[in-house]
């Protein structure tokens, strides 16, 4: 099979698909690796080092599109990208569709076979191509969220961790998965109150007995996220129904009582948003300010640290993208059903449902299609 490694083009996204390691396996299985001039670059990977490991340097995305039987990409195809997809085209990416009808509609219109990254799913529930990122998106929350707390920023001016004689802030993180688990792991490192709020009472038993002394776990209920928001200086928001769009769980009155200069970082913006006041900023212009809350949306954040996220997401990606290759798409569905979870639209038919419910579309069968 023929593999296209594309250039993102995502604002300020500097991650790649694959890596040079990455691309020699791939050529041990026998498949024919293309890779976009300079995709690796802000990576920390030269086309020199891809060359080394066996690929061949294409100078345009057009022909990447044009030659390869699989295209692979870190962000979803931007609408540049939409008329160079073609028919029973694999597209293997991240690509969110149910935040995203436009692009939903085009994966439609082009007819492609679309597996997304982060609706492949294993017997236990657990995503792990996700995983990777959400670990990175997890820590950079507390990291970003810390720094909008100063002054300069138009934060409160408070120190996660306070100092003796001073009480620690407190950190309020709603969704207890990877992203939270990692965002609360990072807070109580630098010495903050912790509250960690989920629906499973469950994984909240399991956190209870790993997590340190300074973090408490509590279920989620509107009325513990109305009582803990007033009291917190830094939200993460990082609820995820896999596939789907993200419940709004901070509505816009809840802001009016929270402290000003207060932050809130939304995780969950890829798939919309779990604050009702969320909208997607970018790295060169993270934040903006509501009812004297400072938002922070970044809907790639773990672009922004490209070479740790790169590693990791090629370690997880790698062995589902070496089956494709040498199974092609359908004998890999039907004989990985992690792999079949991860198809979202095949030949212009939506087969997730959190998508087809997003947009009041038409649900097909995964496996009437194989």
């Amino acid at each position: 099979m023929i593999t296209g490694i594309l250039k993102e083009i995502k604002t300020e996204e500097y991650r790649v698909s694959m890596t040079p390691a990455g691309v020699e396996i791939m050529k041990d299985n026998g498949h024919t690796l293309l890779v976009e001039k300079n995709a690796g670059v802000g990576s920390g990977f030269d086309d020199k080092a891809y060359v080394a490991a066996g690929a061949e340097i294409v100078r345009t995305a057009k022909e990447i599109y044009h030659r390869s039987d699989m295209v692979m990409h870190v962000k979803e195809p931007q609408p540049s990208e939409y008329d160079l997809i073609r028919k029973d085209q694999i597209v293997f990416t991240f690509f969110h569709l149910a935040a995203n009808e436009a692009l939903t509609r085009a994966m439609i219109k082009s007819k492609s076979i679309d597996i997304a990254y982060e609706t492949i799913q294993r017997a236990d529930g657990s995503l792990p191509l996700l995983i990777p990122m959400s670990e990175v998106a997890g820590r950079m929350a507390i990291q970003e969220g810390a720094k909008y707390l100063e002054m300069e920023y138009g934060g409160e001016g408070v120190l996660l961790g306070g100092v003796p004689g001073v009480e620690p802030a407190t950190v309020l993180v709603i969704g207890a998965g990877t992203v939270g688990t990692q965002a609360a792991r990072m807070a109580c490192g630098l010495g903050a109150r912790v509250y960690l709020i989920d629906s499973c009472l469950h994984r909240l038993r399991y956190l209870n007995d790993v997590m340190p002394q300074n973090c408490f776990t509590l279920i989620s209920s509107p009325a513990t996220i109305r009582r803990l928001i007033r009291e917190a200086d830094l939200v993460v928001g990082s609820v995820l129904i896999p596939g789907a769009k993200a419940p709004k769980l901070v509505t816009r009155d809840m802001l009016k009582t929270m402290k000003k200069g207060a932050v809130l970082v939304d995780v969950a913006i890829d798939q919309g948003g779990c604050f009702e006041t969320s909208r997607v900023t970018t790295h060169k212009d993270p934040v903006y300010t509501i009812d004297g809350i400072i938002h922070y949306c970044v809907g790639n954040m773990p672009g922004a640290v490209a070479k740790t996220s790169t590693l990791a997401l090629t370690n997880s990606t790698l062995p589902y993208a070496v089956e494709i290759s040498n199974k092609g798409w359908k004998k890999a569905m039907k004989e990985n059903l992690e792999i079949r979870k991860g198809a979202n639209v095949i030949n212009g038919q939506v087969t997730f449902k959190g998508v087809a419910d997003a947009f009041g579309l038409k649900l097909a069968s995964v496996d009437k299609l194989l």
